[in-house]
């Protein structure tokens, strides 16, 4: 969601607009924020004292961490709106991202959203794509490293990531793992929303899952 990307947010919504029109941003921008009002209604009818919550770029625990998450709701971020409230009921934040990795990635945005010239673009864009895939790789191996030390036997753990991670194969094996929402339906959306017209039915259909009731899964 918008308050989620922070400044990154009015390029993004005007990049979104400029490739898929006006109208088809909007219902995106509708799918999002229903698909985490399915997710909220889900935690919202769990018991979750005890539990250990990881989030995606969260750089603290404590009371820096808890700061975080005031400062992400106070924002009007629904992501972190679920984890205020699953912190009231019992659970524990923790540290679950290396600052250096999260803010060599976020630089790179920045440069790719400021951009303007055709050059300036291919060059935020060539940066970027080369070093892409090896950050996202380490901090997919930190986030990891992060659960398999903190997360104790018998306990559980809550971890909220973006599509494109890949945490679960690096995790220990006595960790069973259950997808809220399927990973791979996730990334299946974001993909074809810029084709969404050309794969009209399979979209809709992604789209229906993602705002689905987790019960209906």
């Amino acid at each position: 969601m918008a308050a989620d990307l922070g400044t990154l947010a009015p390029a993004v919504g005007e990049r979104g607009i400029i490739g898929l029109g006006e109208e088809v941003w909007k219902e995106h921008l509708q799918t999002v924020k229903d698909f985490w009002d399915s997710l909220a209604r889900y935690f919202d009818g769990l018991e979750v004292s005890g539990f250990k919550i990881y989030q995606d770029g969260l750089l603290a625990n404590g009371d820096i961490g808890l700061k975080i998450v005031e400062e992400g709701l106070k924002s009007g971020s629904k992501n972190y709106e679920i984890i205020s409230k699953l912190i009231h009921k019992g659970a524990v934040l923790v540290k679950t991202e290396d600052f250096a990795l999260v803010k060599k990635e976020r630089n790179h945005l920045i440069d790719l959203t400021k951009a303007r010239t055709k050059r300036e673009k291919l060059i935020a864009y060539l940066k970027y794509k080369l070093s892409k895939n090896q950050l996202l790789k380490g901090r997919d191996r930190f986030i990891a490293e992060r659960i398999n030390e903190t997360l104790k036997e018998g306990e559980t753990g809550i971890l909220f990531i973006g599509a494109y991670h890949n945490i679960i194969p690096m995790l220990n094996e006595d960790i069973s793992v259950k997808e809220v929402k399927k990973i791979d339906k996730v990334r299946e959306y974001q993909r074809l929303l810029p084709f969404h017209k050309k794969y009209k039915e399979q979209f809709e259909g992604l789209s229906r899952y993602m705002v689905s009731s987790v019960n209906e899964i």
